[in-house]
């Protein structure tokens, strides 16, 4: 009898995590259709059952909101890497291509799914009182873990091994992009992904090439 109390369990964790999946699903189609200010109701409704359905999967809005975050991660993430490795491979162009390709990555999801970014990034669902993780900032430190390691792997294949510095530049970068894209999104100025891509990456590149001199010494 345990065996089977047992199967019937996995079986039900299989229907639960399937059916946590299609409402993060339709969380990201109702941001896309409704908004970054997306309310639940909104959410519910795309998703074909009640706010108390929703909540028996996540508990509440914030586990919800965690999951979407969670999901928006694990996209980028992937984007940033294939085109990263893409130009470190064989054939590749090299690693301030990768630089490039990799900043391209990031903004060009920013671009196409501008509320999906905007909801990822103000909030809506967060409960202000839940004193938990920052989603935001765990989204960012996986990114950040993510370039650092790229960078340490370039370090070793130039005959170093400092991932201190590594970890340090690889989240030192993404701060910078994400500064810039935030603004970027929020606050349009007829700049095209393809300009800011090329300014970020023209400054992320001298920076990582080493200091430029002080006005002092070029004088």
């Amino acid at each position: 009898m345990k065996t089977a109390r047992d199967r019937r369990d996995s079986r039900w964790d299989t229907h639960r995590e399937q059916r946590r999946v299609e409402l993060v699903a339709a969380t990201i189609t109702a941001v896309r259709r409704h908004g970054a200010g997306v309310g639940m109701d909104d959410i519910a409704a795309e998703a074909g059952t009640s706010k108390t359905a929703v909540y028996r999967h996540f508990r509440d809005r914030t586990g919800l909101y965690v999951a979407v975050c969670e999901t928006v991660a694990k996209v980028l993430v992937g984007q940033i890497r294939k085109a990263t490795d893409r130009e470190f491979g064989a054939s590749g162009r090299g690693p301030r291509f990768a630089l490039s390709e990799g900043i391209d990555a990031y903004l060009r999801l920013i671009e196409s799914d501008r509320e999906v970014y905007l909801f990822v990034v103000h909030r809506p669902l967060l409960d202000p009182a839940v004193h938990a993780a920052d989603p935001v900032t765990d989204l960012v430190a996986m990114i950040g873990d993510h370039v650092a390691g790229v960078i340490a792997k370039q370090f070793r294949r130039n005959g170093h091994d400092d991932p201190a510095r590594a970890r340090s530049w690889g989240h030192g970068l993404v701060g910078l992009v994400r500064g810039a894209a935030d603004d970027w999104i929020t606050r349009p100025d007829g700049t095209t992904r393809d300009e800011l891509t090329a300014r970020l990456t023209d400054l992320a590149w001298a920076g990582l090439a080493g200091p430029a001199p002080s006005p002092e010494v070029t004088a």
